[in-house]
């Protein structure tokens, strides 16, 4: 039998392997790839008696090929928190799969899991910005205010070293980042040792204060909207960027648009974190955009369509 890793190269789906190989270290090939990388099951080629555990990637988005891994006879473990659409009825198949807008992946490993590793499911959900549902989570840790700090800031960093147009952009593949935090049952110990944490800190406020200077393109009492370059640190910087500005201006809806080296934007969206709703219905409406309700994206927005998209971006929220 063949295990196979499918996960999202940003801290969720980070987070909620560490926690699946912690309980269960055996071998398995990892396949992964940038945040907005997320049709990874097609590179999957399993057979009869396989085990494919997804983590952290819309089923919506990878339908066909799990239709045809379950078709080989494998079985799938499917865990993620984003829409999903119909979810295939087949005795081969176990999804995990809810779309609460705080819960993310890393959470329903935790609940699969009996909170063994909470300390990493709280980590994986401060990265995918849900502060609140963290805390919560961490209470029966007994942190210290810093020590929860220093989780917040390693999930924080694991989610924005998955921000990029390709692995080249990246600080660390993210098939790699994970084989740095595999030997950490606990996350402190990984922030104390591994220099892998200063790296990306490092990379993390040189391209945050890069981020921050630029000023909003368009700036209203409910929409807040910014244009990046076509470099890598904007690549890098847009959605942690996204994240950080919908936690400042709770009722305003942003957008954050990334200029690709060959046309075009790369989009992050975040609804107003007072509704947290809206995000991925806006984003499935072109060709490449999907999503959860509170934040979602585009991968590849034509220049043709900005003007589309600013309409409405405006009309959704």
């Amino acid at each position: 039998m063949t295990c196979f890793y499918v996960f999202n190269g940003d801290a969720d789906g980070l987070c909620a392997l560490q926690q699946l190989h912690l309980a269960d270290p055996g071998d398995a090939i990892l396949v992964t790839g940038v945040k907005r990388d997320i049709g990874l099951l097609a590179r999957v080629e399993a057979q009869a008696g396989d085990l494919v555990t997804v983590l952290d990637l819309a089923l919506d988005k990878n339908r066909p090929a799990l239709e045809r891994v379950l078709a080989a006879g494998a079985r799938v473990r499917y865990f993620d928190h984003h829409y999903p659409g119909e979810i295939p009825r087949h005795p081969g198949l176990v999804a995990h799969i809810d779309t609460t807008a705080d819960r993310g992946t890393s959470l329903l490993v935790d609940d699969y899991l009996g909170g063994r590793f909470r300390a990493w499911a709280v980590v994986g959900t401060f990265g995918d910005n849900f502060d609140e549902a963290a805390r919560l989570a961490a209470q029966p840790l007994g942190l210290i205010a810093d020590q929860l700090a220093a989780l917040r800031d390693l999930g924080i960093y694991l989610n924005y070293n998955g921000y990029g147009a390709e692995v080249a952009d990246l600080h660390f593949p993210p098939d790699a980042l994970f084989r740095r935090l595999q030997p950490y049952a606990d996350p402190l110990a990984f922030i104390g040792q591994d220099p892998a944490f200063q790296q990306l800190r490092d990379g993390f406020i040189d391209d945050m204060t890069r981020a921050r200077a630029v000023r909003p393109a368009l700036d209203q009492p409910w929409h807040r909207l910014h244009l990046l370059p076509a470099e890598p640190w904007a690549r890098r910087a847009g959605g942690v960027l996204a994240n950080e500005l919908a936690r400042e201006s709770p009722d305003q809806a942003h957008a954050l648009l990334t200029r690709l080296p060959a046309g075009g934007f790369v989009v992050s969206v975040r609804a107003p974190l007072t509704r947290r709703q809206g995000a991925d219905e806006l984003c499935r409406r072109f060709s490449t955009g999907g999503g959860r309700p509170a934040a979602a994206g585009i991968n590849h927005l034509p220049e043709a369509a900005y003007g589309d998209f600013v309409t409405a971006f405006l009309a959704a929220f």
